[in-house]
């Protein structure tokens, strides 16, 4: 689903002070231009998507409309838009809700600029269906920010809709040179992400070095994310009301389908 963790990379050093960043800074000023190459190309990762939706059957089936928290640049939208949903997509990047609202056409895709913990920015969104993925979830504060992020998503949710979260398992801790991982490299350009572990979060230092003429430009960006632990939000999902239907540890990324069970409320 999203580029892999594990070659290791230790030819950079992390810099005596790298500036930390909120989230929204860290999007807009640092990685919003180098998005779509980071993950192959935007088409190509719309189809991902689109492949990943259709071997898990997920079509229009009740109110035809889905949320997309995290949206980015849309990659998940555009193929849930493809697929006969009506999609509202929430971020706090502004340049990547432009990147979407370019690449959209005529898909039924509304955006909405701002953070995915403000319930009432889509809370009359009526979807049936609601993803939170690209690891999403662990830029959230802590895990009482996740256990509301459920909670809205089921009172959103009719009966029967489904909750979908993709995320990665930080709680796997490396150690050594494996903390230094290159997450896509090209002659001209280099991503390389160092990983320090604090209690409960990992700070993620985002190293991009593009080649001008003969010489590199350098990018650093330093921003915390938050370690979830796979089993507890299986538990927060069922004590909340979700019936997991499917989960998956993939390349380091945890995939959650969970659905929102008949009779119980929140």
């Amino acid at each position: 689903m999203v580029p892999s963790w594990r070659t290791a990379f230790g030819a950079f050093c992390i810099p005596d002070a790298v500036k930390s960043m909120s989230i929204k800074e860290h999007y807009n000023n640092h990685l919003s231009s180098h998005y779509s190459w980071m993950y192959g190309g935007f088409d190509s990762k719309a189809k991902e998507y689109s492949e990943f939706f259709r071997s898990k059957k997920i079509i229009p089936a009740l109110t035809g409309k889905a949320l997309d928290l995290g949206s980015g640049n849309g990659f998940q939208s555009i193929a849930l838009g493809e697929l006969g949903f009506t999609v509202t997509a929430v971020d706090l990047s502004k340049n990547l809700l432009c990147e979407l609202e370019e690449k959209k056409g005529d898909l039924a895709i509304s955006v909405v600029e701002g953070d995915i913990r403000d319930f009432d920015l889509y809370s009359s969104s009526q979807p049936e269906l609601i993803v939170c993925m690209g690891d999403t979830l662990t830029h959230l504060g802590d895990m009482t920010q996740v256990a509301g992020l459920v909670a809205n998503s089921f009172r959103l949710l009719p009966e029967n809709g489904k909750l979908i979260f993709v995320f990665r398992d930080l709680s796997i801790q490396l150690n050594n040179e494996d903390r230094f991982v290159t997450v896509k490299s090209e002659p001209e350009k280099i991503f390389t992400c160092i990983l320090e572990y604090e209690p409960g979060y990992v700070r993620i230092n985002d190293l991009i070095y593009t080649k001008n003429n003969n010489s590199w430009q350098k990018q650093i960006s330093s921003y915390r994310k938050l370690v979830i632990h796979p089993e507890q939000l299986y538990d927060l999902l069922v004590h909340s009301g979700f019936k997991i239907e499917d989960s998956e540890l993939i390349n380091g990324y945890v995939t959650i389908i969970a659905v929102k069970s008949a009779g119980k409320k929140i």
